[in-house]
């Protein structure tokens, strides 16, 4: 049986399988080693990184055998039809097509010699933080070689994790805390992560296919249960208690388009992301985060930072990063691609791009920026709200980076700089010392601080804080430093010691020097 077609060649939503037997169903896969250790050690390197690219190629000539593991590779990664015999030596057969996991397949889809399957659904191993062997449950064929978009498919489909999900995930601060919730959760992956270090957490979709789904991750993955709910944005929790962490990945595309509600958010432009950073602010409690990624309109006339730092609710302490900027050409043609709309021919194609750019054209937007958003709620007089573009690698996970920064704001916050220069301060681990310039040269002429992991920052400093951060090691104060530095130099203390508290607070927010106790 193929996937059902109505009229107009789109593909009808199949139905989900029965959470009842994923238990079966896991035990299975672990028996198997379908998980990614057991697939790095079976494909290679090479063929399991293509597959994250969905490319599987690779990843089929790789398959010398017809034993579980690669009977599982067949069904769920290359998503071919395998003989119904070796699905049974990898599955618990009568379940798995009772409960709709596998369905019989087309006659003449493989080779003759008797019934064959294939997979209903996209079955995905995913290591969990501290290695855990889970499983992402979505629709099939989404994903699989990538050429071909999602051209043809029903409007409520749900993606599988990718390269969103994963920087989500990792952006996420896990502290262990009581209330959670994943807004527009699709295939789970957010509340998946979120019931390692949450008591309750809570998962809203407007597609009730994308919360059957989540169960599905839930439940095969051997987490606990979370508590479901249909709805748009806030709609579910309205009547809620606050919640300690928000997360979202929400259907962030500024389309003129409505057919996909993974991707296609029904609001004009960045309505959707700008509503629901306005909102939250009425759903945390106090120092609870909203974590979400997001697109934004850069407009003709109005400097991007300030459309964002607009957003921020009062209330909030607020980081925003722009990881990246696509001319309004560039993103148009990433999103019809993603639709499959390239397959439409010449002049479908060519009618569907007008309209994108018309979209755009009307609200005089000349480029879309993709980025991060963190709020946290604070009760201070003057919140901290910065938004920047750092465009280069960054080390994820950064959910102690993030969860960092906002403690640094605090401190700065209720800092003087008569309290900052009694502070002690020790030079972060992950940092290096370059000095730039020609060789042979006396002096450098640049003397530059880098950061190795995490946000992977680098800053020029002068002479003053090269000197002071090279001997920042907790054991003396911030003052006493400088008036070393200042004998040295030769220079005036007092005017040392009034000049330098802004270098040492940069230093600071960035992540450079961090406060410890006095000895």
């Amino acid at each position: 049986m193929g996937a059902v077609v109505n009229s107009e060649g789109h593909v009808l939503p199949s139905p989900v399988p029965a959470a009842d037997s994923a238990e079966r169903i896991r035990s299975a896969l672990l028996a198997a080693r379908f998980t990614p250790d057991g697939l790095l050690e079976l494909l290679g390197g090479v063929a399991y990184a293509a597959l994250a690219r969905n490319e599987t190629v690779p990843a089929r000539r790789a398959l010398q055998s017809d034993g579980p593991l690669e009977t599982l590779v067949r069904l769920f990664l290359l998503q071919r039809p395998v003989p119904e015999e070796h699905a049974g030596w990898a599955l618990p057969l009568d379940v798995a097509l009772a409960d709709g996991w596998l369905v019989p397949a087309d006659p003449g889809a493989a080779p003759p010699g008797g019934p064959v399957v294939r997979a209903a659904v996209d079955i995905r191993p995913y290591g969990g933080p501290e290695g855990e062997d889970w499983w992402i449950v979505s629709d099939i064929g989404c994903a699989v070689g990538g050429a071909a978009g999602i051209a043809g498919r029903h409007q409520d489909v749900v993606l599988g994790v990718g390269g969103a999900s994963t920087t989500l995930a990792g952006l996420t601060v896990r502290t262990p805390v009581d209330r959670v919730l994943d807004l527009g959760t699709g295939s789970g992956v957010q509340a998946l992560h979120a019931t390692r270090h949450a008591a309750e957490v809570i998962a809203t979709d407007v597609n009730p296919r994308a919360l059957a789904f989540a169960r599905l991750t839930l439940a095969l993955s051997g987490a606990p249960d979370a508590d479901l709910r249909e709805g748009s944005l806030f709609e579910p929790v309205a009547d809620e208690p606050g919640f300690d962490l928000i997360v979202s990945n929400p259907p962030l595309v500024i389309s003129p388009d409505t057919r996909f509600e993974y991707r296609d958010g029904g609001m004009q432009g960045d309505e959707l992301c700008r509503s629901l950073v306005r909102r939250a602010a009425g759903h945390l409690t106090r120092g609870g985060y909203l974590q979400l990624l997001a697109n934004w309109e850069h407009r003709e006339g109005e400097d991007w930072r300030d459309r964002l730092t607009s957003w921020v609710p009062d209330g909030c302490d607020a980081w925003i990063v722009q990881r990246d900027v696509q001319d309004v050409t560039q993103y148009a043609e990433l999103w019809l691609r993603d639709a499959g709309d390239h397959a439409l021919g010449q002049t479908a194609y060519e009618a569907r791009y007008d309209a994108w750019l018309d979209e755009f054209e009307q609200r005089s937007t000349t480029a879309v920026g993709f980025g991060w958003i963190t709020l946290r709620a604070t009760e201070a007089e003057e919140p901290s709200v910065i938004v920047e573009e750092w465009p280069h690698p960054v080390e994820q996970p950064l959910g102690d980076v993030v969860r960092a920064h906002f403690a640094r704001q605090d401190f700065l916050r209720a800092t003087d700089d008569a309290s900052l220069l009694a502070q002690h301060f020790r030079l972060a681990e992950d940092v290096a010392q370059e000095q730039v310039g020609m060789p042979g040269a006396e002096d450098p002429e640049h003397v530059v601080l880098r950061q190795n992991r995490g946000m992977r920052r680098a800053t020029q400093v002068d002479t003053v804080g090269a000197g002071f951060a090279g001997v920042c090691d907790g054991s003396l104060s911030a003052g006493r430093i400088l008036d070393a530095i200042a004998q040295l130099l030769g220079e005036d203390a007092v005017g040392l010691r009034d000049r330098t508290p802004q270098t040492i607070r940069r230093m600071v927010e960035q992540g450079f020097l961090e406060p410890v106790p006095a000895p």
